[in-house]
């Protein structure tokens, strides 16, 4: 099957234009080379809900919350519970607030910012074993998760881009 977009390379030995449409320009993995990486993948991130319901559940969740931003932002709003620690801080502070048999799940701002990649690494060369929050504090308020600031705790209304409107999750 050949499919047509605007990019097109021409063959010169029959003078044919063949067109690839720019997702297929690079092939998909094979099926095993992608399970490999999908399977990698969850080893490295959690997403908030799942963080969320862990945290919410009876009992210890197995790991601890850490926010990599500064002191303003984490007063501005925080996961509740969450062990505050500024990236630039980690290596001089971390064997002192987290216990390195329990698991650090980092956070950061969002989607559009590397500061929980930033603070995963910086666990990781220390020794610990870590997972980066995806969406970060954005995805946690957007998906009408409570939180605290400096204030006391706040909630507000799930956006319908990130959560379900009539459901408890998103079955995925």
């Amino acid at each position: 099957m050949i499919v047509t977009d605007t990019d097109t390379d021409t063959d010169t030995d029959t003078n044919t234009s063949t067109s690839v449409n720019a997702v297929l320009r690079v092939a998909p993995a094979s099926p095993a080379a992608a399970a490999a990486y999908f399977g990698a993948s969850l080893a490295f991130h959690a997403d908030v809900s799942d963080v969320a319901a862990a945290l919410a559940a009876d009992g210890d969740p197995g790991f601890v919350v850490l926010d990599s931003r500064s002191t303003e932002s984490w007063d501005q709003g925080h996961v509740p519970g969450a062990i505050h620690l500024p990236t630039a801080l980690i290596p001089e502070q971390a064997e002192q607030l987290l216990d390195r048999t329990v698991p650090v799940v980092t956070y950061c701002w969002g989607p559009g910012c590397n500061g929980a990649t930033r603070a995963a690494l910086a666990l990781a060369e220390l020794g610990f074993q870590v997972k980066e929050m995806l969406g970060g504090f954005e995805y946690w308020v957007r998906e009408g998760f409570e939180f605290e600031t400096w204030e006391g705790r706040e909630l507000r209304a799930a956006d319908p881009l990130t959560a379900p409107v009539d459901a408890e999750d998103c079955g995925c």
